[in-house]
């Protein structure tokens, strides 16, 4: 049986048929089987937009070599390694927490936030009502952050294939679309990512582990380096090695570890807005058409670096989606984006934000602490500008040329928008550069300047990173791991995924030294 690696071009809405024929017509042959390698869409060239496919066709009559074999997470098996506790169900926490329970660690992970079903109830009625819950939120709760997203699993991460394809195929057997094993930019959609957190945790509970929500820590005992206790608001617990996921809300917790003596640095991270724009016209200026057969929604990925500038970028862009209030904590105001996996919303939106240095921004040195500090009054002040959870907006044209909205405008955000000189609640040179920014984005996609500009947009990514040794310890600790996107380390499903599981074998080879 032999092997062959073959690229196509196809139109948008090809079918299986049309797809079989086109290999068979490129090797010369009728009887094959294939996978499909990789698809990514070509759109340079508005008058022909097609997918892009690399298939690896197998058959008697190709040449007889074989597919190069993908590289495997191997999880060695420890003999009685102790007890782990892992905090943090996200990306980094779950499979932080799989990898180490395979290992043959007794595992415990516990969640601040409530299991997907309650905090799916909970955000709705936050929604309907305004009334925020501690516990079930777009921030904390089972799957952490990512659950209540779009689900991008791209990363821009080098030489992480064998812990990707752990992932994914994780995903896959726990009900993703097949498709993100090829696709160049695939992703979930919040709507499969309620049922796959789900599948995980019961794969984690399978093979022995114990998940307690609702549950969240609050401190730990510390021993000449070692934690030797953890308190949480279930009880206390003495575990032989904790892992950290907390996700970049949890600022009480960051305040907590950096009092127990975790050394943490500020590093640079992006403040902003939330745009967004009806998706038809997204469509128009990406495809010049308001629809593509075969695709679900046009997607956008603009950078601008100005004069005297910061430089500014979309981030987490959801097409067909909607905003969402994503605050943590019921004194603050901050938005977000979220998709379904059609992607089939009346709305596009993207995070319009600008990469700060604080230490250049404030003109000083700023401590963790104040790092923190800074955030958080920032994230209070986009609240108490009304008291209440609608989204300061202006129109992209308005904040460009500071003028104030006249009326109200068409959204998906829930909870209404409040005309508001966002120019102004933002940091001065933030502001500055993404009026800029968006003058540059006016002028590479046609009719940008049409949509809307709403609310604080300040979780791109941690504001702080912990130090950590070379075996992935915190610095100064025997036993002490964070990581994830709390950690500093990481951004995004796939690569806070990555770095929970390569804390995990660090904690591994560790033990089994």
């Amino acid at each position: 049986m032999g092997f062959q690696e073959i690229t196509l071009q196809l139109p948008t809405d090809y079918t299986e048929d049309l797809l079989r024929s086109a290999i068979s017509k490129q090797l010369g042959i009728r009887e094959f089987s294939y996978t499909i390698e990789s698809k990514s869409l070509d759109a340079r060239k508005k008058s022909n937009i097609h997918w892009l496919i690399k298939i690896g066709a197998v058959a008697d009559a190709l040449p007889d070599i074989s597919p190069a074999p993908q590289p495997v997470l191997e999880i060695p098996t420890l003999k009685s390694p102790g007890t782990a506790l892992v905090v943090g169900s996200g990306p980094a926490g779950i499979f932080g927490a799989l990898v180490l329970q395979r290992a043959g660690f007794r595992t415990l992970l516990i969640e601040r936030g409530a299991k997907v079903d309650k905090r799916a109830s909970s955000i709705k009625q936050f929604e309907s009502s305004g009334v925020f819950s501690t516990v079930g939120n777009y921030a904390f709760g089972e799957g952490g952050a990512g659950t209540f997203s779009d689900g991008k699993l791209t990363s821009r991460t080098k030489n992480i294939v064998a812990e990707k394809n752990f992932i994914i195929e994780s995903y896959i057997r726990a009900g993703a679309p097949p498709e993100i094993s090829y696709l160049s930019h695939p992703h979930l959609g919040t709507d499969n990512l309620r049922h796959i957190v789900v599948k995980l945790r019961r794969e984690f509970e399978n093979l022995g582990g114990e998940i307690r929500f609702e549950t969240m820590l609050t401190n730990l005992h510390i021993d000449n380096g070692r934690v030797v206790g953890a308190a949480t608001t279930a009880g206390g617990f003495d575990p032989d090695v904790v892992l950290i996921a907390p996700g970049h809300s949890a600022h009480e917790t960051y305040r907590m570890l950096i009092e127990r003596g975790v050394q943490f640095r500020t590093k640079n991270f992006a403040i902003g807005s939330r745009i967004e724009h009806p998706q038809e016209l997204i469509n128009s200026a990406q495809w010049g058409r308001p629809a593509l057969p075969g695709v679900k929604a046009a997607e956008y990925r603009l950078t601008a670096s100005e004069k005297n500038c910061l430089p500014v970028f979309t981030f987490c862009m959801c097409p067909g989606g909607t905003v969402v209030p994503a605050t943590a904590y019921s004194d603050t105001n901050i938005v977000n984006g979220m998709s379904r996996y059609r992607r089939d919303g009346r709305f596009a939106n993207a995070a319009c934000v600008a990469g700060v240095n604080l230490n250049e921004l404030l003109g000083k040195v700023v401590s963790p602490l104040e790092a923190l500090d800074w955030l958080g009054t920032l994230e209070q002040k986009f609240y108490q500008h009304s008291s209440r959870y609608q989204a300061p907006f202006a129109t992209i044209s308005g904040f460009i040329d500071k003028k104030l909205p006249k009326r109200s405008s068409d959204t998906s955000y829930p909870l209404g928008l409040d005309p508001a000189p966002l120019w102004d609640m933002l940091p001065q040179p933030v502001s500055h550069s993404l009026a800029h920014g968006l003058k540059v984005f006016s002028r590479k996609l046609k009719g940008f300047e049409t949509g809307i500009i709403l609310g604080l947009e300040s979780k791109t990514s941690s504001p702080l990173q912990t130090l950590r040794d070379d075996s992935r310890r915190c610095q100064g600790f025997i036993n002490l791991y964070l990581a994830g996107e709390g950690s500093g380390w990481s951004g995004g499903i796939i690569s806070s995924g990555v770095d929970g599981i390569r804390t995990a074998m660090a904690i591994i080879r560790n033990t089994g030294t």
